[in-house]
């Protein structure tokens, strides 16, 4: 199962998306039955590491995101990732308008998997501080812990 987390410069929603649902994987062991990765449908920091505070936040709850660095999404990602999770509507909406028909099934939004919050969106923490940062990790964390678990229904349903 290949899946794109995605969110606007790819250095703070989506690359701790990617720790985080790549430690989720790992704990379970079932990480050989994924490949994770992320993305930005903007190009402003192609090659920068995660901002900072994702960073810190990332490694207070033991998830090192340091080595990831932010790519664009390209056309080619619509065929090759079985699910593109986007971060919010504004993303999710830049890659409706450029992906093929046949791909758009693939998309979602990863709160629509977090069973614990009303909101539908994982805000842009940039520039919010800290603070902020620790809210969008608590956000991610459900919104991957429910895809992690829709996906394992759906492993499981295949292999019966």
């Amino acid at each position: 199962m290949k899946i794109l987390f995605v969110c606007m410069g790819n250095i703070c929603r989506s690359p701790t998306a990617h720790g985080l649902f790549l430690s989720l994987i790992k704990q379970q062991k079932i990480a050989g039955h994924f490949e994770i990765d992320s993305a930005g449908t903007h190009s402003w920091n192609i090659g920068w590491p995660p901002d900072m505070s994702a960073q810190m936040a990332a490694k207070k709850h033991g998830i090192d995101i340091s080595e990831l660095r932010a790519r664009r999404i390209n056309r080619e990602d619509y065929d090759y990732y079985d699910v593109i999770v986007a971060m919010d509507n504004s993303n999710l909406g830049n890659m409706l308008a450029v992906c093929e028909r046949k791909n758009r099934c693939k998309l979602k939004l990863l709160l629509d998997y977090a069973e614990k919050t009303e909101l539908t969106e994982v805000p842009d923490p940039y520039g919010v501080g800290m603070s902020g940062f620790e809210t969008v990790y608590g956000l991610i964390e459900q919104g991957c812990i429910g895809l992690l678990d829709t996906l394992k229904k759906g492993m499981t349903a295949e292999a019966s």
